[in-house]
């Protein structure tokens, strides 16, 4: 969990900025048309789609922007016709690496991952190499600033948390996915902050990188991360955090 928390602070920063010049717009469109697709276009009867709006109303996408997304999944909007690909791979230190991708072009959009791995001493995989280390949970982080644990526990728990865990400068929720919804709202009725929240796949344990490996693997986590076609990056490495905020600030 520690790398999990360290750089989903960074990424959730990074992507606030991202947001400020549109530039996470198109992927947040991506999801969100092809969640209409896969499950029709009433957010209240699917919860993907709810999620996707969910996501991008956090990072102030226009309200005309989703309803055009959701427009074009349910046939309406026209548009390409994107393919949900994972990709699997190692990278720097033996790192476990999902890559989650919705693209209209698979040729393309491997030859830029394998790409990714291949300049920061990684490799691509077989389909399934790396997906038995993570499971899927959801995530809520409850900064500490606005928060005692005590609270943040006695709602968490009630609602049906899995865990809750010290995240540095949060308090990290974890939820079974079907319990993800109930928590996140108890959490929002409670009153209490939410810096991020999402439906995510968590490492079961973490490669511990350190100097030149540690650099590369946060390299490869960005060039994965501003591919157009990507839409999640996970990974199992642990990195110190001032030495991440330091490379990732360079």
């Amino acid at each position: 969990m520690a790398g999990h928390s360290k750089w989903a602070n960074i990424k959730h920063k990074k992507a606030r900025e991202d947001a400020k010049r549109g530039k996470i717009f198109s992927k947040l469109a991506k999801e969100i048309a092809v969640a209409a697709r896969l499950g029709g276009g009433d957010p209240e009867a699917n919860p993907r789609l709810r999620h996707a709006i969910e996501r991008a109303r956090s990072f102030n996408m226009p309200k005309d922007n989703i309803e055009r997304a959701i427009r074009k999944g349910t046939g309406e909007g026209g548009g390409a016709d994107y393919e949900q690909v994972v990709y699997e791979g190692y990278g720097p230190g033996g790192v476990a690496v999902m890559v989650e991708v919705l693209t209209d072009n698979r040729n393309r959009t491997v030859a830029e991952i394998r790409h990714a791995f291949s300049k920061n001493k990684g490799n691509l995989g077989e389909s399934g190499c790396v997906s038995w280390l993570f499971e899927a949970r959801g995530y809520i982080a409850v900064p500490k600033a606005g928060a005692d644990e005590e609270a943040v526990m006695e709602v968490a728990v009630e609602a049906g948390a899995e865990d809750v865990r010290d995240g540095g400068d949060v308090w990290e929720i974890l939820t079974e996915p079907a319990q993800y919804d109930a928590v996140k709202r108890a959490v929002e009725e409670a009153g209490l902050p939410v810096e991020s929240a999402e439906l995510t796949m968590l490492p079961k344990n973490t490669v511990r990188l350190e100097g030149a490996d540690a650099e590369r693997m946060l390299r490869l986590m960005e060039m994965l991360e501003d591919n157009d076609d990507v839409q999640n990056v996970y990974a199992n490495f642990d990195i110190d955090a001032a030495d991440m905020e330091r490379m990732a600030g360079a």
